[in-house]
């Protein structure tokens, strides 16, 4: 099984306007999809009698300010064990509506990494069973791994730049 055979096999599936940029990054097989694709390519992969992706290694939000449109998005790292092959998959979302349908019914395991990237992101993930902040408080009104918010609080003055090569 090739990564190749797994992308010709997706495409003819489910068509190339629903699994586009496909590519291959040190071996791995990336791919894009949609919103509305994910839950059923996920499942086809699940179930396939010869691929059998079922582990989900991780699930990980992104930000990209700079992409109109497609400001968020979720990477889906898939591996079938019995072939030893990994997959990724990824999807974008505008900011204004960060809708993702949740796969924790077909990956239990998905469950804390969706309240990870909600927590951090802001991606919402519709059906989840306890969509809440799993690290950061309660009441926090903003999620800060998104690259609108500075790294480092630029008021701290027990850092002297010289000392850390700045």
């Amino acid at each position: 099984m090739t990564n190749e055979q797994i992308a010709q096999d997706l495409v003819a599936k489910f068509g190339e306007d629903k699994i586009y940029g496909i590519m291959e990054n040190y071996g791995l097989l990336n791919v894009t999809t949609s919103v509305d694709t994910i839950v059923p390519l996920l499942h086809y992969l699940y179930q396939h009698p010869t691929f059998k992706f079922q582990f989900l290694t991780d699930l990980a939000g992104i930000h990209f300010p700079d992409a109109v449109g497609q400001e968020l998005g979720v990477i889906y790292h898939l591996h079938s064990l019995e072939n030893n092959v990994r997959l990724i998959i990824k999807l974008y979302v505008p900011i204004e509506s960060p809708k993702v349908p949740t796969i924790t019914g077909l990956y239990a395991t998905a469950n804390w990494m969706e309240r990870e990237a909600f927590d951090f992101y802001g991606i919402i993930f519709e059906g989840h069973p306890n969509l809440i902040r799993i690290l950061n408080v309660e009441d926090m009104d903003y999620h800060p791994m998104r690259k609108e918010y500075p790294m480092e609080d630029a008021t701290r003055q027990d850092k002297i730049d010289a000392l850390f090569g700045r």
